[in-house]
C-alpha cells in the first residue's frame, strides 16, 4: 500500500490572507489525496524545497493574468494579483520541468499556456468569435449551475475520464486561451471555438477552463474523474520520485562540457544547458558521464596536435567546474567512487573523451588520458579516423585499422571502457572480434525502430549483450524516429523496450546526449529524468529492472572491464 499522495494547491490573496475556497481541498481528498495549501513564494530555492515535498500540483481559479507575461498591455477590464502571477509563473515553470502532475481549473488553464509559451486574450471582447448566447461569463453569475455545453474531444486523455463527447460546465472567465504552446493540446471546446481543455501527451498536465470542484459541490461527479487522474498520476510520480532518491541514477553521455567553453556555468540556472547541476537535483539524476567532444577535421600533424590539445583544455574546463562546486559535485573515475558519492550526497561527473581522433597516432596519450580521469573513449565520430570507419564514414580502412586494434588493446589494458557509439558496423564487428574487455555504446539506439547508420541492428544488440556489454538508449530524435519531428519520450520507451526484449534486461541503460542533440519533448532536459522513470513503470518495469537500466547495468559493465585490465594498473 503506497501513502496518499500530497497536492499541492495554489491559493488567492485576500485581505492579507492565503484563502481556498474549500471545492478544491475536498475534491482532492474525495480523489484519495492529501490536500496541501501553498501559499505565493517567489523564493527560486522555497519553491524547489517545496516540489521536493509535494507530490502534484493543482492550480486553483483566481484573477486575471497580467499581459505584460505575454507581451502585451493592461486591457481595463483586467484585475491582476502581481505576487500571485509572480510566484506561481515560477512554481509551474519549475513543475512543468520536473514533469510534476499539474491539473490547472480556470485561470489555472491559463497559467498553463502562459508558463509554458503560450498568449491569452486578455478579454473574450477581444476573442473573434464570440457569441452572444455563449456565456463565458454571465453576469450575474450563475453560481454552481451549469449555463453551456463544450464538446470533448473522445480520443483524448480528458475525453477517456469525462466519457461524453458533450457536458454542461460552468465556465467562468474573460481571458481565454489564444495560441497555444507547443506541448499542449486542445481536447475541448465551447460552441464559438474558445479553448476549453488542454493536455499534454508528454506530461502529465491537464488544464479545464471550468470549475469542476464546484460541480461536486452541487452532487454532479461527471468531474470527479479529473482530479482521480491528478491523485493517481501524482502517487506515480511520488514513486518514480522515490526510486531515484533511493537508487544511484545515471546518464552515460552528455556533451555539456562543449558549453563550458562557451562561458556557461555548471551550476548557473537559465542558461541554455540541458544538464546543470540544479537540472540534476530536480531530475534526482546522480551521476553524469560528461565528454571532451572533438569534432573530426584534418589528419595532419597540426590537426592531430589540435584535437589533443582541444581533449586536454574540456578535461581542464570539467575539473575547473568540479571544484568551483565542490561542496555539491565530485569527479569520479570508478564505479565504487559513485556509490560512495551517491552515499555522501553528492552529484557526481565521470570524464569521458568522445572521438579517438583525440590521442592522434600516440598509443601512450591513452595513458596520458587514463591519468587524468577518463573512463572511456569513443572510438570516432562522424568521420573516418586514423582508429577505424565512422557510420557517417567513407569505408576508408574495411573497419578497424591496424592502429585501431593496438587502440583496442591498450584500452583493455589500461581499463579504459571501449565505446562504440558512432562506429561504423564493420568496425563494431572487427571491435567484438578482437578486445579482450566487454565494449558498450554511451548512446545509441535501435535500428528495427529508425533505420539509421548511429543505430544498432538486432544482431548487433545480441552480440553486444553476449560479449558482456550495454548499449545506452540515446535520446536523439533522429535516432528515435525516421521522422524526427514525431520523437518523444514515449519513442524512448519503445527503444528501451524493444533493447530489452532484443538483449535482455542486464544489457540495457540509458545515454541521453543532451547538449549533444539529445533531448526530446517529454525529457528535454536532465531535470525531467523522473518522467521516463514514471512512464517505465507504467510499462510494468520493477525497481529492479530500473535499478538496472538507470545505472547498475553500466557499472557492472565498467566492473567488467576493469576486472580484464592488467594488475600493474592498480586498478
Amino acid at each position: 500500500m503506497y501513502p496518499r499522495p500530497l497536492i499541492g494547491i495554489t491559493a488567492n490573496l485576500k485581505d492579507n490572507l492565503s484563502t481556498l475556497a474549500k471545492g478544491y481541498y475536498k475534491a482532492v481528498s474525495a480523489a484519495g489525496g492529501i490536500p496541501v495549501i501553498i501559499p505565493p513564494l517567489t523564493d527560486y530555492a522555497a519553491c524547489s524545497r517545496l516540489l521536493e515535498t509535494v507530490d502534484g500540483l493543482l492550480l486553483s481559479g483566481g484573477p486575471d493574468i497580467d499581459p505584460a507575461y505575454f507581451g502585451q498591455e493592461l486591457h481595463p477590464s483586467a484585475k491582476i494579483d502581481a505576487l500571485r502571477d509572480k510566484s506561481e509563473m515560477m512554481l509551474v515553470k519549475a513543475a512543468v520541468e520536473r514533469c510534476m502532475p499539474v491539473l490547472g481549473i480556470c485561470r489555472g488553464i491559463q497559467m498553463l499556456t502562459v508558463a509554458m509559451g503560450g498568449d491569452l486574450y486578455q478579454d473574450m471582447s477581444l476573442f473573434p468569435n464570440n457569441a452572444e448566447d455563449v456565456h463565458h461569463s454571465p453576469v450575474p453569475p450563475c453560481d454552481d449551475d451549469m449555463w453551456h455545453m463544450i464538446s470533448v474531444k473522445p480520443d483524448s486523455l480528458v475525453g477517456s475520464l469525462i466519457a461524453q463527447k458533450q457536458i454542461m460546465v460552468n465556465s467562468y472567465h474573460h481571458q481565454t486561451v489564444d495560441k497555444l504552446p507547443c506541448e499542449l493540446i486542445p481536447v475541448a471546446w465551447s460552441p464559438d471555438g474558445a479553448i476549453e481543455a488542454v493536455e499534454s501527451d508528454v506530461r502529465p498536465i491537464i488544464g479545464v477552463q471550468w470549475h469542476p470542484e464546484r460541480m461536486l459541490q452541487k452532487g454532479n461527479t461527471q468531474c470527479l474523474s479529473l482530479f482521480d487522474w491528478l491523485v493517481q498520476q501524482s502517487g506515480l510520480y511520488s514513486r518514480a520520485r522515490s526510486f531515484h532518491k533511493t537508487h544511484i541514477v545515471l546518464d552515460s553521455h552528455c556533451d555539456t562540457p562543449m558549453l563550458f567553453q562557451n562561458g556557461i556555468q555548471f551550476a548557473e540556472r537559465g542558461t541554455d544547458a540541458q544538464v546543470t547541476l540544479d537540472g540534476m537535483r530536480a531530475g534526482y539524476v546522480d551521476a553524469s558521464f560528461m565528454v571532451a567532444y572533438i569534432p573530426q577535421k584534418e589528419r595532419s600533424a597540426q590537426g592531430l596536435k589540435g584535437a589533443t590539445d582541444m581533449a586536454d583544455h574540456i578535461l581542464d574546463l570539467i575539473e575547473e567546474q568540479v571544484l568551483l562546486n565542490k561542496d555539491y559535485v565530485v569527479l569520479a573515475s570508478s564505479p565504487a567512487q559513485i556509490s560512495a558519492a551517491k552515499l555522501a550526497g553528492k552529484k557526481v561527473v565521470i570524464r569521458g573523451i568522445e572521438n579517438g581522433y583525440a590521442i592522434a597516432k600516440d598509443l601512450s596519450l591513452l595513458e596520458h588520458f587514463k591519468s587524468r580521469g577518463v573512463t572511456y573513449i569513443t572510438l570516432c565520430h562522424n568521420g573516418d579516423n586514423d582508429i577505424c570507419d565512422s557510420a557517417k564514414g567513407n569505408n576508408e580502412h574495411g573497419g578497424l585499422s591496424s592502429f585501431g586494434r593496438q587502440v583496442v588493446a591498450e584500452m583493455n589494458r589500461l581499463g579504459l571502457m571501449v565505446d562504440l557509439s558512432h562506429a561504423g558496423e564493420k568496425s563494431f564487428w572487427d571491435v567484438l572480434e578482437c578486445s579482450s574487455a566487454p565494449v558498450f555504446c554511451s548512446h545509441s539506439s535501435c535500428r528495427s525502430l529508425c533505420d539509421h547508420a548511429r543505430n544498432l541492428s538486432d544482431a548487433q544488440i545480441k552480440s553486444l549483450a553476449q560479449n558482456g556489454g550495454v548499449m545506452q538508449i540515446c535520446m536523439y530524435g533522429g535516432f528515435l524516429e525516421n521522422d524526427e519531428t514525431k520523437a518523444n519520450v514515449h519513442s524512448a520507451v519503445k527503444h528501451i523496450m524493444h533493447a530489452v526484449e532484443v538483449a535482455g534486461i542486464d544489457h540495457v541503460g540509458i545515454g541521453t546526449d543532451m547538449d549533444g542533440g539529445g533531448g526530446v519533448p517529454g525529457l528535454d532536459n536532465i531535470s525531467a529524468a523522473v518522467n521516463l522513470t514514471r512512464l517505465l513503470m507504467e510499462q510494468g518495469f520493477s525497481t529492479a529492472d530500473l535499478e538496472k537500466i538507470w545505472g547498475g547495468n553500466l557499472l557492472s559493465f565498467w566492473n567488467r572491464v576493469i576486472s580484464c585490465a592488467e594488475p600493474c594498473n592498480g586498478l
